[in-house]
């Protein structure tokens, strides 16, 4: 049913970045045909797998980067910069702001290549499913030319406006998912010290207005105790730090995200970075 099955003839391209996320687009890249080059900064036993970025993105006509924050992407095309020329598209996965879209945007443009601003929503799961939800950012032509390399990988493709805005959406959402996780955790923490069983608030919850797929999602590892990463608190506490610099810019005050990166720093102190955000319910519930 994938692309190469359709006619959709193989393209070269680079993934940089093998984590969660850029090991399972690169995986499902690969079963549809196209000649996928892989780098990481640090060496991953892969399929594909280039020690040298250079080489990973020499001659290819597209190069995913999905690394963690801003300076990791800069690392990236700081080193790949004299690779990089007119017909090469790079899209551009991670997790940053809008400021520094459109700073790494004006630095591809330079040497003639497209810069696509290609946040996604979606777990390790989603993105093994190919039911990663792509929020796209540039011009109208630029997300036509991606969207038979992005359209096997994903369930939804959303063109959010122009450049810097697919960011700032992105940012919103981490934003109003660490709010919901964070309240799960401190109501969940309060039941837990009134001796109400996990049994009984989950079904609660279960029937109340306030059950999400994040709480669904999250209920099975809260019960467990697992804070085995599924997304870390590393990465959400960098998107809270994003979120505020971008409202900073937007002269807009975000009160409750001020107050919760507060909590995010103490996990930080803590230890916890690698484990994943839920992680935090151990402030407040000194059983977890």
């Amino acid at each position: 049913m994938h692309s190469h099955e359709e006619g959709v003839k193989s393209v070269k391209m680079s993934v940089l970045g093998l984590g969660i996320i850029g090991s399972a687009w690169a995986k499902n890249l690969i079963a549809d045909g196209h000649a996928v080059r892989c780098w990481n900064r640090t060496f991953k036993d892969f399929p594909d797998y280039y020690p040298s970025i250079q080489e990973a993105v020499d001659g290819v006509d597209v190069i995913f980067i999905v690394v963690s924050d801003p300076p990791a992407v800069q690392s990236v095309l700081n080193q790949i910069h004299p690779k990089l020329s007119r017909g090469v598209m790079v899209i551009q996965s991670s997790t940053i702001s809008a400021r520094w879209t459109r700073l790494f945007a004006e630095q591809v443009r330079l040497t003639g290549a497209l810069f696509l601003e290609a946040p996604f929503t979606g777990s390790k799961t989603a993105a093994e499913q190919r039911q990663t939800v792509y929020y796209l950012g540039g011009e109208p032509e630029v997300v036509e030319k991606a969207r038979p390399i992005l359209e096997p990988l994903s369930s939804t493709i959303l063109h959010i406006g122009p450049l810097g805005s697919a960011s700032s959406l992105k940012l919103a959402m981490n934003l109003n998912i660490a709010g919901v996780i964070q309240s799960l955790c401190e109501s969940l923490a309060l039941c837990r010290a009134a001796g109400i069983p996990d049994d009984v608030y989950f079904t609660a919850l279960s029937r109340n207005a306030a059950r999400s797929g994040i709480s669904d999602l999250k209920a099975p590892k809260l019960r467990e105790r697992d804070y085995s990463p599924q997304f870390s608190l590393k990465h959400m506490e960098k998107d809270l730090r994003l979120a505020l610099e971008t409202a900073a810019d937007l002269k807009v005050s975000l009160e409750q995200t001020q107050n919760l990166k507060k909590i995010y720093d103490r996990g930080m102190a803590a230890g916890w970075s690698e484990d994943d955000f839920i992680g935090l319910i151990r402030i407040f519930d000194k059983h977890s």
